[in-house]
C-alpha cells in the first residue's frame, strides 16, 4: 500500500529484500530505517544500477542532488556493515535512449523493473513512482517526505540586522548587517567553515527546497546552484565554478510600504494615475527590490491585476499577486502565457540581459504598464541602459519615468517626454529634430537632452546638471563624438588636424597653412558641405609648430596622404591630381627614396623590399613619414 501521510508512523519492514530509487537515496530515507532497526539484521539491500548512473551524472553535472544521493549511499554502505545488512547493486544499465528520455520517467521504469526481477519491495519517497509500480504490481513502499523549512543550521547565522550571511570553506563566516545602503560587512563566528559543514548545510537546504511549497531550485548549472527558500535566496558555489565551496543566503530584511518613503502628493499622483513605463534604478543593495515590492503592493490595494518577473522569486509581495518565473527558461515564453492573464502592471525584477530589455519594451508596448528593476550607479544611467537596446524615438513610450533609489531612499525621479526641438545651445533652425527631454520629476527643470547627433545618440546635461559635469571635469557626450566625427572627416586634408569644441554648435579645426585652401575648396563649397554634414559651424585656422616645421625647411610641399599595409605590401595613397608626380620620401629630415606616384594615386612596395624595410623600420622608431615633390 501507498503511505501518504508524512506524519504518519511506518510500521517495521516485512520484507527483507528491498530495492531502493533515487528519491529515498537522496532523501536519506533509506538511512533512517537501517538506523531505526525497520530494515533488520540480515535483510538485503538492492541499489539499482540506473540510480547509481542518474546519481553520478546529476553530480557530474555539479548538481546538489547528485551530491546529496552519493553521499547517501556511503553512509548507508557503512550502516550496512555495521548491522550486517547485504547492500548490492544490480539491474540493467541505462542506454543512452533511456538517459535522453529520463525526464519521461525511463530511469524510473528500470529500477521499477529490478524491483521486479528480484522480487523485492520497491521504497520510494516520489509519489508518481509509486502509484505507477503497484498499478504494475510491484510491491511498494511509500515514504511521503517530512515538510522541514524551519530551524535549519544555516538559520544560526542569522539576527534581526542580517541582510546576507557569507559561508566559505576554509573561512571565518561574515555577514552584511545593517540597513539597504547603510551596513557593515562583519565577521559574525571565530571559527572556521569546514567544507563538512557545507556540505551539510547545502543536503539540508536542498531537502527543505524539494519538499516544501515554499522551496524552488531557481537556477541548476554545472557548479552553482540557486534556491528561493521562502524568503531566504540561497547561491551554492562550487568547484570548477568557484575556488571552493562557497555558501550566500540573502534575505531581505525590511517590508515596506510606499507610504514609508514619504512621498510627495504630485509623485504619488503620478504613480497612481500617469507612471506607466518605470524603471527603478540603483547601485547593488540600495534597496530597489524592496521599492519594487512595495509600488507592487500599492497598485494592488488600488484594484489592479498585478504579476512579477523574477528568477529567483524573491520579492515579498501580498498573496494576491502571482510571482512568475522563466517559463522553461525563458522570460519569452512567460510574456506569452502573461499577456493571456491580461495583468494591469507586471514588475519585472533584475532587467539585465538584451532580451529582457526587449521582453519589457514588447510588453509595455502591448499596454501592460510596466516596473523594472535595473542597476546603474546614476538616475541617467539607467536610461542609457535602455537606449542602447531600444530605437531612441521609442524610448518615452517604453519608458515614462525613473525612480532613484540610493540607501533605501528615492533620492531623484526623472520624467521623459519626446518633443521635436532644435537642442539647446543651437540656433539654426534647420537642425530641429526629435529631443528626448528629461526633467527633474519635482522640480521641473530641464536636465538632460538625448537626440540624435550623425549616427549616435548622445546625452547632453543641461542646466545644473551641465554644471556638474564640468565641476568633474568630464568631457560630454556631444563633445567627445564631435571631435572623433570632425577629426575623421579633416583628416583627409591633414593627418595631423587638431579640433577643439569650441560650443555644441561650434568647433575649431587647425591645420597645416598650405592646406587650408584644399579644405576650404572653391567658393567655399567643400567647407559648406562638412558642415552641412557634420551639423557644425567649423573655424579653420592655421597650424603653428609640430610636424610642418620640418617640411618648412626641407624647402618643400607637404604632399598629404594616407598609408595602410596590405598583405604583404606597403601603400601610400594619395590626391588624385598628384598622380605622376616625383617626390621624395622622408624620415624627419633623412631622404629614405624617390618614387613616382601612380596613375591610380599610390606608390606600393614589397614589405619585404629594401625600400619597404626603411619605412617600416622608421615607424617602429617612431618617426614621421614626410612626402615631399621633387
Amino acid at each position: 500500500m501507498i503511505n501518504t501521510s508524512p506524519n504518519e508512523v511506518s510500521p517495521p519492514l516485512i520484507d527483507t529484500k528491498l530495492v531502493l530509487d533515487t528519491s529515498i537515496i537522496i532523501d536519506g530515507k533509506a538511512s533512517d530505517l537501517v538506523t531505526s532497526g525497520e530494515i533488520v539484521e540480515g535483510s538485503e539491500i538492492i541499489v539499482p544500477i540506473a540510480a547509481l548512473d542518474e546519481l553520478q551524472a546529476q553530480a557530474s553535472r555539479h548538481r546538489e542532488e547528485g551530491f546529496t544521493g552519493l553521499r547517501e549511499l556511503t553512509r548507508l554502505r557503512s550502516l550496512c556493515e555495521e548491522r550486517k545488512i547485504k547492500i548490492s547493486f544490480s539491474g540493467q544499465r541505462p542506454s543512452m535512449e533511456d538517459i535522453r528520455l529520463a525526464r519521461s520517467g525511463r530511469i524510473d521504469a528500470l529500477i521499477r523493473d529490478a524491483a521486479r526481477a528480484n522480487d523485492a519491495t520497491l521504497l520510494t519517497a516520489d509519489y508518481v513512482q509509486a502509484l505507477v509500480g503497484e498499478a504494475q504490481g510491484v510491491k511498494v513502499k511509500h515514504f511521503a517526505a517530512e515538510i522541514k523549512t524551519k530551524g535549519l543550521a544555516f538559520e544560526r547565522y542569522l539576527d534581526e540586522h542580517t541582510l546576507s550571511v557569507h559561508l566559505k570553506e576554509g573561512m571565518k563566516p561574515f555577514a552584511k548587517k545593517g540597513m539597504p545602503g547603510n551596513f557593515v560587512y562583519t565577521q559574525i563566528g571565530d571559527t572556521e567553515v569546514t567544507r563538512e559543514d557545507l556540505e551539510s548545510m547545502t543536503k539540508e537546504i536542498s531537502e527543505a527546497s524539494r519538499v516544501s511549497s515554499a522551496g524552488s531550485i531557481e537556477i541548476s548549472r554545472s557548479g552553482a546552484t540557486v534556491i528561493q527558500l521562502g524568503q531566504y535566496r540561497i547561491a551554492i558555489a562550487r568547484p570548477p565554478f568557484s575556488d571552493a565551496l562557497e555558501v550566500t543566503i540573502v534575505r531581505p530584511l525590511v517590508r515596506l510600504s510606499l507610504n514609508d518613503y514619504e512621498l510627495s502628493e504630485k509623485l504619488e499622483k503620478r504613480l497612481a494615475t500617469k507612471a506607466e513605463g518605470i524603471l527603478i534604478a540603483g547601485p547593488p543593495g540600495s534597496g530597489k527590490s524592496t521599492l519594487a515590492s512595495s509600488l507592487a503592493d500599492f497598485y494592488l490595494e488600488q484594484m489592479k491585476v498585478v504579476k512579477t518577473f523574477e528568477s529567483p522569486k524573491d520579492l515579498q509581495v501580498s498573496k494576491g499577486i502571482t510571482q512568475y518565473g522563466p517559463l522553461e527558461g525563458d522570460f519569452e515564453k512567460t510574456a506569452e502565457i502573461l499577456l493571456l492573464v491580461r495583468p494591469d502592471y507586471t514588475v519585472f525584477d533584475e532587467v539585465r540581459k538584451n532580451r529582457d530589455f526587449e521582453i519589457f519594451a514588447d510588453m509595455r508596448l502591448a499596454g501592460v504598464g510596466m516596473v523594472g528593476v535595473v542597476h546603474a550607479s546614476d538616475p541617467i544611467n539607467a536610461v542609457q541602459r535602455i537606449m542602447g537596446r531600444i530605437e531612441l524615438g521609442m524610448v518615452p513610450h517604453i519608458v515614462d519615468t525613473v525612480i532613484f533609489v540610493r540607501a533605501g531612499r528615492i533620492e531623484r525621479v526623472l520624467e521623459l517626454n519626446l518633443v521635436v526641438k532644435v537642442p539647446s545651445g543651437m540656433n539654426e533652425p534647420d537642425l530641429a529634430r526629435p529631443v528626448v527631454e528629461v526633467t527633474d520629476f519635482e522640480t521641473g527643470k530641464l536636465a538632460y537632452e538625448i537626440y540624435t547627433f550623425g549616427e549616435e545618440n548622445v546625452i547632453i546635461p543641461i542646466g545644473e546638471d551641465a554644471e556638474r559635469t564640468q565641476q568633474l571635469k568630464e568631457p560630454t557626450g556631444v563633445e567627445k563624438l564631435a571631435k572623433e566625427r570632425v577629426l575623421e572627416a579633416v583628416r583627409k586634408f591633414d593627418a595631423d588636424a587638431e579640433v577643439k569644441i569650441l560650443s555644441p554648435q561650434r568647433v575649431e579645426v587647425k591645420i597645416d597653412e598650405s592646406n587650408i585652401p584644399k579644405m576650404i575648396g572653391r567658393g567655399g563649397s567643400r567647407i559648406k558641405e562638412l558642415e552641412q554634414m557634420l551639423s557644425l559651424h567649423i573655424d579653420v585656422e592655421p597650424r603653428t609648430g609640430g610636424s610642418n616645421s620640418t617640411l618648412k625647411e626641407l624647402g618643400a610641399r607637404g604632399l598629404p596622404y594616407k598609408y595602410r599595409q596590405k598583405g604583404d605590401s606597403l601603400e601610400f595613397i594619395f590626391e588624385p591630381n598628384d598622380f605622376g608626380r616625383t617626390v621624395g620620401v622622408y624620415s624627419g629630415k633623412e631622404l629614405l627614396f624617390h618614387a613616382t606616384v601612380s596613375r591610380k594615386g599610390t606608390i606600393r612596395m614589397p614589405k619585404k623590399s629594401e625600400n619597404g624595410t626603411k619605412i617600416i623600420r622608421a615607424l617602429k622608431n617612431g618617426e614621421e613619414i614626410a612626402i615631399l615633390e621633387s
